[in-house]
């Protein structure tokens, strides 16, 4: 028998209620214990894992468990030079979905390379398909059981000659903005989050945050560094923070799930495995 047009818009209005409590359910054990879940980060350089040969650039995917209770753990799948196109064009979202359950996290955070519009295997558009692959993401996540999560991509370290940090990323954050009211996604604005912190620590303030070194200052970049987009321990842990506390600010997480948020974290904490 066909459903109504009412009946369906019903149907349709229940979906979000009945994946939450189907979420709930799954993250808890016997006894409606909380058992271990995953936060799944896809994302690209900013976000990835960094090994010994390209110390101190530091993803702020390798500091997040130091902001997560012990019910919690980090899956980084980030990789660098990847855009929300190509991380699916190369299969690592279907590998990615392999390894999630029900009651995990999915957060997603693309932009820098979806830019390279001059690169047909990473260029998105951002009101067309860079929102498309992003939807890949969100049902996949959802397919799961899982909880999608948008996160707009984390600010370069660029200043106007008056001291103010400027925005790099054009209308990117715009339409996932966009996508994440359209598909009623969690969004944590880490665009708009760490452009504010840049500001607060000005041009200066900010260097000890990015990827900038002097000569000598690494063995694995004799020659020195000057680099506006990838960071040093300070700035992952500090990125990491902000996407701990954006994560209950949002209601994604609940306060006892992240802990040292308002904390100093040691930056001999971050190490870089042998790739």
């Amino acid at each position: 028998m066909s459903l109504t047009r009412r009946q369906a818009a019903a149907a349709v209005a229940a979906l979000p209620l009945a994946l939450a409590t189907a979420t709930t359910a799954a993250a808890h054990g016997p006894g409606g214990r909380p058992r271990p879940r995953t936060l799944h980060i896809a994302g690209d350089s900013t976000a990835a894992q960094k090994y010994a040969d390209a110390a101190p650039e530091t993803g702020w995917g390798m500091a997040l468990p130091f902001f997560l209770g012990h019910t919690l753990t980090v899956a980084n799948y980030a990789m660098n030079g990847r855009s929300s196109k190509s991380f699916i064009d190369e299969g690592r979202l279907a590998a990615l979905l392999e390894e999630v359950r029900g009651g995990d996290l999915l957060l997603i955070q693309f932009g820098h390379n979806d830019e390279k519009t001059e690169d047909p295997a990473r260029g998105t558009d951002p009101y067309t398909t860079y929102q498309d692959y992003l939807r890949q993401y969100v049902h996949g996540a959802r397919s799961r059981g899982a909880r999608p999560v948008l996160l707009t991509p984390v600010e370069r370290r660029r200043f106007a000659d008056d001291g103010t940090a400027k925005p790099t990323h054009g209308t990117y954050p715009a339409a996932m903005r966009a996508l994440a009211a359209e598909e009623r996604v969690p969004l944590l604005d880490l665009q708009a989050l760490t452009l504010a912190r840049w500001q607060e620590l000005g041009p200066d303030g900010t260097l000890e945050y990015f990827n900038w070194l002097e000569p000598g200052q690494s063995p694995n970049y004799p020659d020195g560094r000057q680099d506006n987009t990838h960071f040093r321990p300070r700035g992952a842990i500090e990125a990491a923070r902000l996407v701990a506390r954006a994560l209950v600010a949002g209601k994604v997480l609940a306060p006892r799930d992240v802990r040292r948020t308002d904390s100093a974290i040691p930056l001999e904490w971050i190490t870089w495995p042998q790739a």
